[in-house]
């Protein structure tokens, strides 16, 4: 596919925009492509790459396919025993939600769209090297963040398709018994022979890559838009800062300093309303299902614990360490921006308003008014991202735990 053909008609007073964007959406870039959703984003696409991206989804969805339909039917149907039932049913609940969650992506392209459009425009019409610093600092930490994720999310998954299905091989009656990590495939045809096993297992690993994709397709977006509007916060809160620090301007300027915060903060708020109805269904999904994802990781590592099997302790491990950091980081950044909203209240306040003639303290006391409602992410206007609900998800994975220990005990 082409590379995104940025509008330049030569106004940007950002003439560094180009390679700043690129450098924001890289790494979204990357995993959007193979999955098919990038020309859906961009409004932008010729035909080929209309077609392409259709391809390139009706592949994913089948390889998803080739995974969900047997493993869903070997664990529900098929298997009797209750522990195995719970082991599979974490995987199970993974592949279904991923399944939903490209669905998702699929449907909600357009305000995706919408989102990087403003961050675009934002970079177009920096004029201050300042402001174009401050855009800096939090455009790395988003893409620090994404990192991050991306090592945990791709380590752990390929650490689960791969390395635990080839430790696991056992010998039943001289012949080795190779398995995989989803079963149900004994339904269809032989498994166990060449090259049926060898195909099957590289689809495995095919699929967690895609599954990868789309978890880290959301989280790429999150990071950098949330981490876009904390660098817009910021450099509100920094020409408040040189308001209160500038008397001259603070007594006769006032009016036109304030009229430019109060528009950029507008724009602001309707960029996270943007944020919000884009993602707030997939904030939901992945607070409820990392909670019974974390709550599974954990009683699956007790269990493999008792019996020693340390390779699979290791690797459950290394997954319940990552789906604990992905649903932080969608905490941390909320966290961020409701603390980032805080502080142009703050600023605000810092000014002396008190002190000025009253109709310019009527002017900053709106606006103080408007700052007390802080920008903030929920997941499907139920919960509030933020620290005190990463707690919730900690608590109520170990409260899930106690209840499922209690019921395999009985």
């Amino acid at each position: 596919m082409r590379s995104i053909s940025y509008v330049d008609d030569g106004s940007s007073p950002n003439n560094r925009y180009k390679t700043d964007v690129r450098r924001a959406f890289q790494f979204c870039h990357w995993v959007w492509k193979p999955l098919g959703i990038y020309a859906f984003i961009y409004d932008r696409p010729n035909k080929f790459e209309k077609m392409t991206s259709v391809a390139l989804i009706l592949i994913s969805c089948s390889i998803l396919q080739f995974v969900i339909v047997p493993f869903g039917y070997y664990t529900l149907f098929y298997e009797r025993d209750i522990d195995t039932k719970i082991k599979f049913m974490g995987p199970l609940t993974f592949c279904l939600t991923t399944l939903i969650k490209y669905g998702y992506l699929g449907i909600k392209s357009s305000e995706f769209g919408r989102c990087v459009k403003h961050v675009e425009e934002d970079w177009r019409m920096l004029r201050d090297d300042d402001h174009r610093a401050i855009m800096i600092r939090y455009l790395t930490m988003g893409r620090n963040l994404i990192t991050l994720c991306a090592a945990f999310m791709y380590t752990g998954g390929l650490s689960y398709h791969t390395i635990m299905p080839l430790l696991s091989k056992r010998i039943s009656e001289n012949v080795t018994i190779r398995p995989l990590t989803y079963p149900g495939y004994e339904v269809f045809f032989d498994i166990q022979e060449s090259p049926t096993y060898e195909i099957v297992y590289c689809m495995h690993c095919v699929y967690v890559l895609i599954s990868g994709n789309i978890t880290m397709a959301a989280y790429g977006l999150t990071a950098i838009c949330t981490t876009h509007a904390c660098g817009q916060i910021k450099i509100q809160t920094s020409r408040l800062k040189n308001l209160r620090e500038n008397r001259k301007a603070l007594e006769n300027k006032i009016e036109d300093r304030l009229a430019v915060v109060v528009r950029e903060h507008t724009k602001i708020l309707r960029f996270t309303k943007h944020i919000e109805t884009a993602l707030q269904e997939l904030f939901l999904i992945e607070v409820v299902i990392s909670t019974l994802l974390i709550c599974l990781l954990e009683y699956y590592c007790m269990i493999e614990w008792e019996t020693s099997d340390s390779a699979a302790v290791s690797t459950y491990f290394m997954l319940l360490t990552s789906f604990t950091f992905n649903i932080f980081i969608y905490c941390y950044v909320g966290e961020l921006l409701l603390g980032q909203g805080s502080e142009i209240a703050t600023a605000l306040y810092d000014i002396e308003w008190y002190n000025l003639a009253g109709r310019k303290a009527r002017d900053i006391v709106l606006v103080l008014a408007i700052s007390k409602y802080p920008v903030k992410l929920t997941a499907g206007k139920i919960l509030v991202l933020s620290m005190n609900t990463f707690g919730v998800v900690l608590k109520s994975s170990l409260v899930y735990l106690n209840m499922l220990r209690t019921i395999t005990e009985l």
